[in-house]
């Protein structure tokens, strides 16, 4: 007797998720497993990966606490602003490449673009600390060669901050003063490749039809920006918003490798991700390093909904 169509789609449904199963189970095995068991140690003082003593949520109170953590939060959020000003130019970059003509030129600057992608994170952070270096790095030289040097001298002497001297070395990851302008000028001139291939992405879906339109209207260049690109792809815009966010909130290699594991000279460049590595593997506090990271999770969960609820797209 032939199968009914219900049944055939019944059957056609179990194939289809007895094959998911396997991605499924590895997934809650290696993301959601983990997890999980961060929330579960968070409430035991788990000294040294050794002895781990029920405490309830004495982690969390004493989290709340501390002075350390909240103003690592403080500075992580200074560092959101910082970068969302770095995404203005992958996205006047993006424009510049979608606008040129020649799609042979197009595919050359993409390539262009991609190549950095090559050397590894870590190599790159290394360079630009030999960069902010007070003797031999670039970035001193660049100053004294430009004569930028004696105007900061110059507007330091008016405002009396006691940080640019003129006969000694700016110490960029030395002096707590220059510690979160060292993190602003990182990555300069801050283009970043991921950003412009997603804005290109949104930008090579506007039909041409639209621009011959804009022109027959007589557009101007800035214009065509403003009330036809930039709207278009807002939708990549709150994409490399959201990643943004939660990569800034999370991240704490930057701030490892140029400041070390103390966040730097009195703690000015201290994150939360830092402090919690600083807790689980300096000092060995593995159950209080996870009530940091549950926190942590809270705080990017709530900026991630305020980004959702107030960056709309219209269809």
């Amino acid at each position: 007797m032939p199968r009914s169509i219900a049944t055939q789609k019944a059957l056609r449904e179990w194939k289809l998720y007895f094959f998911l199963a396997p991605s499924l189970i590895l997934v809650v095995m290696f993301s959601y497993f983990p997890a999980a068991s961060a929330v579960y140690h968070s409430f035991f003082d788990w000294a040294g990966g050794e002895t781990k003593h029920l405490i309830g949520l004495d982690n969390f109170r004493r989290a709340f606490g501390d002075q350390v953590l909240w103003n690592s939060f403080k500075t992580v959020s200074i560092l959101v602003v910082f970068n969302l000003f770095k995404m203005i130019p992958s996205i006047f970059l993006a424009v510049i490449i979608h606008r040129i003509v020649s799609d042979r030129w197009q595919y050359f600057y993409r390539i262009f673009l991609v190549i950095p992608m090559i050397v590894p994170h870590l190599v790159t952070l290394f360079i630009w600390k030999f960069f902010f270096d007070p003797n031999l790095g670039a970035l001193n030289k660049v100053l004294d060669l430009t004569g930028i040097k004696e105007v900061l001298v110059q507007i330091d002497q008016w405002f009396g901050w006691g940080v640019f001297h003129a006969n000694a070395s700016i110490g960029w990851l030395s002096q707590p003063e220059l510690i979160l302008p060292s993190l602003f000028i990182w990555g300069f001139p801050w283009i970043g490749t991921v950003g412009v291939l997603i804005y290109l992405a949104g930008l090579q879906s506007i039909g041409k039809e639209i621009y011959e339109a804009a022109e027959l209207d007589g557009v101007g260049p800035f214009k065509k920006f403003l009330y036809i690109e930039l709207p278009l792809i807002v939708t990549q815009v709150r994409l490399s918003l959201v990643l943004l966010i939660i990569g800034t909130l999370q991240g704490y290699g930057l701030q490892l490798v140029l400041l070390g594991n103390a966040g730097g000279p009195d703690g000015r460049g201290m994150v939360p991700g830092l402090w919690m590595y600083n807790r689980a593997f300096i000092s060995g506090e593995l159950g209080y390093a996870c009530a940091i990271g549950m926190m942590l999770f809270v705080f990017i969960l709530a900026l991630t909904l305020i980004n959702n609820k107030y960056v709309r797209v219209d269809k």
